[in-house]
């Protein structure tokens, strides 16, 4: 971590700054509505970036994040304001805004007490927008409205100010009125928030206790924790405790982010910052853990904070076996960096030693299989997504299914499976397209209501296994690209599931099996056994390839057989000796298929899995969420 110029450390000096001087808060939105340009504008003029070093999206540090657009994790910063005659430090959390990264934001929110709401003034209110509000609420926040991009020809800032002070309560004139891009109304947004947003609350004087909302792996250095301090004051050459775990470690360095990493000499009450420990064991920070002071240990742990549960799982096989300890641990060091991560190891008959991994939705495990391949030069494959089932036999035994390959066989009582409450906005010209597609994929409508006289919002209950694929692009496409899409898990229900297996040669591959609704198993195996037959190789002999529901066989496809023209010496002749020429090359490969075995190449694997999940044309769509 490069430490910046002494006069910027003279500037800040935690240990000076009173509880009441510090504001902490995060700025929440939906996807692409400037809020990475925002913290932009605020960095700038705070003075914390200098003009030199400035760049656009300054706090997405990951290439995959500049690439997309998109912010994929939370970034701290602390930045001084003057107001009057008062210094005050501004601790602000820079927030994703797709559905798959809520988990981001909820930690964010446990570490702050107020929130900016970030409304497009092009675009108004969306679903995302909807999701992040009521999750601020639930922390009992303060929160300030807000319009961006007001220097655009199409915003629309009366419209959607009065949207937006009916939604948080408030007139319309309350609402700030800011550009991201030129800077208009920033210094009005930092006054707000020092003026709305109460100062951290806690005991100086009681034991300490920071709560840990991110962390990071450092080659050089080992685990970085980011924590937010609630009670006492953690200072260097102390030695601290994880209360979940009970380690201990010798605290060797701590310090603020502003936005590089400045050393200090300690964090008092509602303080942000990192400590580093010097520990390699990935394990030792967990994200949500209470950091206490060794000595003198806190009794109660800090509460708030759940742990993320994985919503898709998909395995994950290096296309070499050699890399199997990488993958291992890389996996170790991106859990670190990402708590929602899940993981544990499988074999496949087909693709070897691996991980089945479970996610938060499909652009997460599209951005961790990217993030796996950059950041650790590995080439991974990996398996059709697919949900948790719960699976009860007739003899009562229950059996959880989180792989294709674990659906048991018998007699099967009932299969439940997740569902999720899906809110829509939509123009209300799109309401018959957006029904019609919710109904396809075996939606029931839970309500309806006018935003506005042009804009609805729609409740649904879907199955998720439904909306993980390619139900984002779908709706997209019907609403001409204005619909948005909020979606959480809601319990499961009892569905008419069933296993559709692929046969090569009346073997099953176990790496193409799927879990589908009876009504689209026809579907699923007439489109997987087409495009079998595209990518295998013909053999010497034919290969029948087979979709299969139980023991009845529902679609099929041959690879024709490579054959050698045994006529072509044949010229004339009596038909007999033509019969008996084939009639002999028709034993050998019969033969030959008794004896042989189908050889399917990797690519094949490659090409058949991916289309159909993370990393392929869907997934990728997914990022405007």
């Amino acid at each position: 971590m490069p430490i910046p110029s002494a006069a910027l450390s003279e500037r800040i000096q935690p240990n000076a700054t009173a509880p009441e001087l510090i504001r902490n808060f995060c700025i929440i939105a939906h996807i692409d509505h400037g809020k990475s340009t925002l913290a932009d504008r605020m960095l700038q003029l705070t003075g914390v970036v200098q003009p030199r070093d400035a760049r656009a999206q300054y706090l997405d540090r990951m290439d995959i994040e500049r690439e997309r657009g998109i912010t994929i994790k939370s970034q701290a910063v602390r930045m001084p304001w003057q107001l009057g005659e008062e210094p005050y430090a501004l601790n602000m959390i820079d927030t994703p805004g797709h559905v798959d990264f809520t988990y981001e934001v909820s930690r964010s929110l446990a570490a702050c007490e107020g929130a900016v709401l970030l409304v497009d003034a092009a675009q108004g209110i969306e679903a995302q927008t909807l999701a992040n509000l009521y999750l601020a609420m639930e922390h009992d926040l303060e929160i300030i409205p807000v319009l961006n991009k007001i220097d655009l020809p199409a915003a629309q800032p009366e419209k959607y100010a009065a949207e937006l002070a009916g939604l948080v309560g408030g007139e319309p004139e309350d609402v700030l009125r800011v550009s991201g891009k030129t800077g208009e109304g920033v210094e009005e947004l930092l006054d707000r928030i020092v003026h709305r947003v109460p100062a951290p609350v806690g005991d100086p004087d009681a034991p300490a206790r920071a709560m840990i909302f991110d962390s990071v792996y450092d080659t050089y250095r080992g685990v970085v924790t980011y924590v937010r301090a609630v009670d006492g004051d953690l200072n260097p050459r102390e030695r601290i405790q994880m209360m979940s775990t009970k380690a201990t470690h010798e605290l060797l360095e701590i310090g603020v982010i502003s936005p590089e990493a400045i050393k200090t000499n300690g964090l008092g009450v509602g303080e942000v910052g990192y400590l580093i420990t010097g520990v390699k064991d990935v394990r030792q920070s967990k994200v949500g853990d209470t950091v206490t002071a060794a000595n003198n240990p806190a009794e109660k742990p800090l509460g708030g904070y759940e742990d993320p549960k994985p919503m898709v799982f998909s395995g994950l096989y290096p296309i070499d076996g050699s890399d199997y300890p990488t993958l291992r641990d890389a996996l170790d060091k991106l859990k670190l960096n990402d708590a929602a991560l899940n993981y544990e190891p499988e074999t496949s008959v087909a693709l070897g030693f691996g991980f089945r991994v479970g996610f938060l939705g499909l652009l997460h495990l599209e951005i961790v299989r990217e993030r796996l391949e950059r950041e650790f030069d590995l080439d991974l494959i990996s398996t059709a997504p697919n949900v948790v089932y719960d699976v009860t036999m007739e003899d009562g035994t229950e059996v959880k299914v989180t792989n294709p390959s674990e659906f048991p066989g018998g007699r099967i009582k009932d299969v439940r499976e997740p569902i999720v409450k899906a809110t829509v906005l939509t123009p209300s010209e799109f309401v018959g397209a957006v029904m019609g597609l919710c109904t396809d994929r075996r939606g029931q409508l839970d309500g309806m209501d006018y935003l506005s006289e042009d804009r609805v919002e729609l409740r649904w209950t879907l199955p998720l296994a439904e909306i993980v694929f390619d139900f984002f692009d779908a709706l997209k496409s019907r609403t001409r690209g204005y619909a948005s899409l909020d979606y959480e898990p809601s319990g499961d229900q009892a569905a008419d599931l069933v296993k559709v297996d692929i046969l090569l040669q009346g073997d099953q591959v176990d790496a193409f099996s799927a879990i589908v609704h009876k009504d689209a198993a026809y579907e699923y195996g007439v489109k997987m056994t087409a495009k079998l037959k595209e990518i295998i190789p013909r053999q010497q002999f034919e290969v029948p390839i087979q979709a299969a529901v139980g023991a009845r066989i529902i679609a099929r496809e041959t690879v024709r057989a490579i054959r050698k023209d045994v006529l072509a010496k044949c010229y004339g002749g009596d038909i007999s000796r033509k019969r008996k020429l084939l009639e002999k090359q028709k034993e050998g490969k019969k033969r030959m298929k008794n004896i042989g075995s189908v050889e399917v190449p990797k690519e094949a694997f490659i090409s058949a899995l991916s289309s159909d999940g993370a990393g392929g044309k869907d997934g990728g769509k997914d990022k405007k969420k």
